[in-house]
């Protein structure tokens, strides 16, 4: 039986695979090329790149900042079972 690589063993455990043989030389040496291209990315100089939150420069839809709806705290208030000063009162939870 070939000497199988314990990386390749414990994400096989982890995933609850049974490769066989085959299965097995095949995920061997395709993890095998997914770390030398995280290999590759991690050598890569990104010292001097500044953080994108997007990938691409999109401006940020702006729309004028307006009052929509008014006042309505006497009307919220009413709906209250309890109210003071102009504030939901509530049971005491913490002493």
């Amino acid at each position: 039986m070939p000497q199988q690589d314990p990386a390749l063993r414990h994400a096989a455990a982890l995933a609850r695979l049974q490769p066989d043989d085959a299965e097995r030389a095949r995920l061997e040496r395709d993890l095998k090329a997914i770390l030398r291209m995280v290999e590759r990315l991690q050598a890569a100089p990104v010292a001097e790149v500044q953080p994108l939150y997007h990938p691409l420069e999109l401006p940020a839809p702006l729309r004028a900042d307006q009052v929509t709806e008014g006042d309505q705290r006497a009307l919220h208030l009413a709906l209250a079972p309890s109210t003071g000063a102009g504030y939901y009162l509530v049971p005491r939870v913490l002493d």
